[in-house]
């Protein structure tokens, strides 16, 4: 594909791999945060043309993966009820909640309903205007704006019967709670190219200066994320901490000023839990009180629901470069892709499926 090939030439790879083992004079343990990165890195083996000085560990980068529990209980709540379309991305259908998930609502009757854009969802609210069609909007900045367009244009043509339960989250929140932990070990961060082409890196700056650490905002090819490490490991041995753009053919410092304002316009600000992480200040969107008719958790009463999250899945320590998936007991025996503990195992943007595909020979033999 023409602009594709000379971010995966395989020349160009090995040359910042060489750049970087001639660079490293000492550990540094650097992070991606976007679960795309993620799945770049093992799907190509770049880890393992990596010096054994620099050590990756993975972020919290995956929406699905951070969607709580709770929340996945509330949408299998809302579409296990009569009368109700239930819209979600595909990922989402397989994450299992604390009983069932969603492709079990499914095959019990329940009209859950895969889709690609949200707009999808609004279509079929125009289409069944006796029915109640429910969007399950997760998703970071990225995805914030496309459902802020749907929530918009649904209110713009007057529909009644068209609502979103949304668990939106922030990423610089997130980092910031992970610069701030007495056990974080990240020296160095690769941030998120999407979220940052629509929310520009003046937060990122923020976070460089703040905690003096270095940030190179990646791509997700394979030459973006060797270039984006070796300009991390430049920073780390040279002694600088700042903010570094790789990824400028898509990001800008200011972004996608006409989605902010949309997001702006439909959500606002609020705290919001994490899935095996807890609460972080100021880490999500709810609606503002002028779309609160579309909100599904108001309109179906499912703020209630609270659940515990499973004691023997280790997704927040992965998701807080704590750990890496085959650290898990239950890595590819009692968690697979078929039979997921978690959400990290079944979204494709999710580190424990990452590592499933692509390195389950690292796997301990406790767990082989």
């Amino acid at each position: 594909m023409k602009y594709l090939d000379e971010y995966r030439d395989a020349d160009i790879t090995r040359a910042l791999a060489a750049r970087i083992r001639a660079r490293v004079t000492r550990p540094w343990v650097l992070m991606e945060i976007c679960g795309g990165q993620t799945h770049t890195l093992m799907r190509y083996g770049l880890p393992d043309l990596l010096p054994p000085e620099v050590e990756l560990v993975h972020g919290p980068g995956c929406p699905v993966c951070v969607a709580p529990l709770e929340f996945v209980d509330r949408a299998i709540e809302i579409a296990s009820r009569p009368g109700v379309i239930f819209v979600s991305y595909g990922d989402m259908l397989r994450v299992p909640g604390s009983q069932s998930d969603l492709f079990r609502v499914r095959a019990a009757g329940g009209d859950v309903r895969m889709a690609y854009s949200p707009l999808e969802a609004v279509k079929l609210a125009q289409e069944y205007p006796t029915r109640q069609v429910v969007f399950f909007g997760i998703g970071f900045e990225t995805t914030a704006p496309a459902n802020a367009m749907a929530v918009w244009h649904a209110k713009r043509l007057g529909l009644t019967n068209f609502s979103m339960l949304v668990s939106h989250v922030l990423v610089p929140p997130a980092v910031r709670l992970l610069l701030g932990s007495p056990v974080n070990r990240v020296q160095g961060f690769i941030a998120p190219g999407h979220v940052c082409t629509i929310m520009g890196h003046r937060e990122y700056q923020a976070l460089s200066t703040e905690f003096h650490v270095p940030i190179v905002i990646g791509g997700f090819e394979p030459v973006d994320l060797l270039e984006a490490i070796a300009m991390l490991v430049d920073q780390l041995e040279d002694g600088r901490a700042q903010l570094e753009n790789q990824y400028s053919r898509s990001v800008t410092r200011e972004g996608n000023i006409p989605a902010q304002k949309l997001m702006e316009e439909v959500f606002e600000i609020t705290d919001r839990k994490w899935r095996g992480i807890g609460m972080i200040p100021l880490s999500g969107h709810r609606f503002r009180e002028e779309y609160a008719a579309y909100d599904a958790e108001r309109i179906f009463g499912a703020q209630e629901i609270h659940v515990e999250e499973p004691a023997e899945c280790i997704s927040a320590l992965v998701l807080q470069g704590l750990k890496k998936p085959v650290d898990c007991t239950a890595f590819g025996t009692r968690c697979t892709p078929e039979q997921p503990l978690g959400a990290p195992m079944v979204s494709s943007e999710g580190a424990c499926a990452a590592y499933y595909a692509y390195r389950r020979h690292t796997a301990p033999e406790a767990s082989a």
